[in-house]
């Protein structure tokens, strides 16, 4: 079997470069190739799942570079309510461009009144609701729209998951819509057209390490 040059340290320097430039160049072709056949432009479905931390982190990532190119957003929090996050006080610098509202007052066992919390959820929803359809018709008012913690509110069946999905599906074609929550029930997930998961590998709070500013706020 021949030897790779790219990495075979008999090989001279620059034919090592040669070699693994022309890999390149195939690979960049390829690439090419594949791309070329993606033409379709369309609003989509987005799901942040999972047991790792990132969720919420990576939607509002999604916000920052939907600000970036001038594009317009809107935020519902169904859960976070209690908490006064770093990335709120951020975004409450680009008010033409961002409109967050909170909506949640805090987990579950924070506010120990399920009735309390399902009216919350549905008050969320009816918002959602609103902000989705401010987008249909010729002057959108959103381009991009993140439901921060739904998932969790399905979860306890605190609304009707047949309702969300339905809606959900029906969104105006070019708005783009971010869900985020551990535990996404499997019909959100068959109605989206990108899911991520994010895997737990390790996690500093096992070790007796609380939340902390910049990190999980």
């Amino acid at each position: 079997m021949t030897a790779d040059p790219a990495t075979d340290n008999t090989a001279t320097e620059q034919e090592r470069n040669r070699r693994a430039n022309e890999k390149a160049k195939k690979r960049k072709a390829a690439r090419d190739k594949i791309l070329a056949t993606k033409t379709l432009e369309k609003g989509l479905l987005i799901v942040h799942t999972g047991k790792g931390k990132g969720k919420s982190t990576a939607a509002f990532g999604l916000i920052a570079r939907a600000i970036g190119n001038g594009m317009r957003t809107g935020v519902v929090q169904f859960v976070k309510g209690k908490w006064q996050t770093g990335e709120r006080v951020v975004l409450e610098h680009f008010p033409e461009q961002v409109e967050i509202r909170t909506m949640g007052e805090g987990f579950t066992w924070e506010t120990q009144d399920r009735a309390r919390d399902i009216a919350a959820a549905q008050a969320a929803w009816a918002l959602s609701k609103k902000m989705i359809d401010a987008c249909r018709g010729a002057a959108p008012k959103y381009d991009l729209i993140l439901l921060d913690e739904l998932n969790i509110v399905l979860r306890y069946d605190y609304l009707p998951l047949d309702e969300v999905v339905g809606f959900l599906r029906s969104k105006p074609e070019q708005l783009h819509v971010v869900v985020t929550g551990r535990n996404a029930k499997e019909a959100l997930i068959e109605a989206a057209d990108m899911v991520t998961e994010m895997t737990l590998v390790k996690h500093h709070f096992k070790a007796g390490v609380k939340a902390q500013k910049g990190i999980e706020f």
